[in-house]
């Protein structure tokens, strides 16, 4: 799997083997289905502290699906953590609706009869 990471904030780049860390770990299970990962972090309103660093995760399927999740947290890996959280779900969705027969699958619970397919 591919990890590609950008931060334009200092204190942000210094974490980026925390982050390549963090999503192969992440997407061990998954990483067959998902080869290029993209993580961006940026501190949303500078040296005025708050909630405001964000991690927006990028993961790009075989399938050419693009699957975009962004987190804000108070500090950098709790947004790393929460995103890559977000984002395995996300996937993992995506997985099970294309194996039950995609976006026009069924709604859960639903059966289907022989007569209804014809």
């Amino acid at each position: 799997m591919q990890v590609v990471f950008e931060s334009r904030d200092p204190e942000a780049a210094r974490l980026r083997e925390l982050a390549v860390h963090r999503v192969r770990f992440s997407m061990r299970r998954l990483a067959w289905w998902v080869p290029r990962a993209k993580v961006m972090l940026s501190d949303i309103n500078g040296p005025r502290g708050g909630v405001d660093k964000r991690c927006q995760v990028e993961l790009r399927t075989d399938g050419d699906r693009t699957v975009v999740i962004t987190a804000i947290a108070r500090d950098w890996r709790s947004a790393i953590d929460s995103a890559l959280a977000r984002a395995v779900r996300a996937l993992v969705r995506m997985l099970a609706r294309g194996r039950s027969g995609g976006p026009r699958a069924l709604p859960a619970g639903r059966h289907v009869t022989a007569s209804e397919l014809s």
